[in-house]
């Protein structure tokens, strides 16, 4: 049965895969539509987390944005057709990427890299576009509960050149071995993974449980930490991916608690520009400090 299931998954992306962009639109649009009316617990998810961050916007914008966080949400899943089953040339009409020039200097200089990346809804795609331009890297990797959609997951986001996909469960020593084979890291800061390891630091004004891992790395092995940013243009249905310079001065003197901190408000610059497309489907403050009510 199993095999059933991951053969009919494999056929539906690599049919998105193939599909015209304006019919991908119309079947993103749909997807949003039906998400819209029938996924009530995390449309809920969505609307709390804005109203938590943008508490001063007038109703009517948040509820824009909550329509509109869906349907690029609801597009990103059905633009992973193209970036695992698609071809080089879809790929390549589908993204473009700006600021890789940065790279190259300092893989030439054997600097370690972090390519952090926050929890946008082009995620997918600028891992896609980075492991293409880079001829190896390793990322943390969350094994999804159904084991076929794991394999089909895994499959897609190791499809292009050497990349290693890090059991969460393996932590960040597995990552640290990567980074001392000369590999860059794709390291995606932002999510609640619970009380154990993380730190409470202000995201938007709330105390958020933060891994301090990006501090820990960039001083322990001056690693350049480049920020990576996607947007999705719901016109054209394209995404923009930005390697932005390496952070200056980053972690500096300043200790793991400020540091972080720093890096969610650069977080929130990044947000702000585009509000409707970082994933507000996550339960960001799901850990709450000791003493304070839950969240959601």
């Amino acid at each position: 049965m199993s095999s059933v299931k991951t053969r009919a998954l494999t056929a539906l992306l690599s049919w998105f895969g193939r599909t015209p962009t304006a019919n991908r639109l119309r079947i993103g649009a749909a997807l949003a539509w039906i998400t819209l009316r029938v996924a009530k617990r995390r449309v809920h998810i969505v609307r709390t987390n804005i109203g938590l961050c943008f508490p001063d916007e007038p109703v009517a914008v948040r509820e824009r944005w909550v329509r509109e966080h869906i349907r690029a949400l609801s597009q990103s899943f059905v633009d992973r057709g193209v970036l695992w089953f698609g071809t080089r040339e879809a790929i390549d009409a589908m993204v473009e990427v700006r600021g890789f020039e940065h790279v190259p200097p300092l893989r030439a200089a054997k600097r370690p890299i972090i390519f952090l990346a926050p929890h946008f809804v082009g995620l997918d795609a600028a891992a896609t576009i980075l492991t293409i331009k880079v001829e190896a890297g390793a990322t943390m990797y969350t094994p999804q509960s159904d084991p076929d959609i794991d394999a089909i997951v895994r499959a897609g986001r190791g499809r292009f050149n050497d990349i290693h996909l890090v059991s969460r469960k393996e932590g960040i020593r597995g990552l640290i071995r990567h980074l001392r084979a000369d590999r860059p890291l794709y390291y995606l800061p932002d999510m609640d993974f619970g009380r154990e390891g993380s730190i409470f630091v202000p995201f938007f004004g709330i105390p958020a449980a933060t891994i301090p891992a990006t501090a820990q790395i960039a001083r322990k092995f001056d690693a350049a930490v480049l920020p990576v940013i996607e947007t999705w243009d719901p016109q054209s249905g394209r995404y923009l991916v930005e390697v932005l310079p390496p952070l200056a001065d980053f972690p500096g003197e300043d200790s793991l608690e400020a540091a972080t901190a720093r890096l969610n408000r650069d977080l929130e610059d990044w947000v702000r520009a585009r509000p409707s497309q970082y994933y507000w489907v996550h339960r960001r403050f799901k850990t709450r400090p000791l003493g304070e009510p839950k969240i959601y």
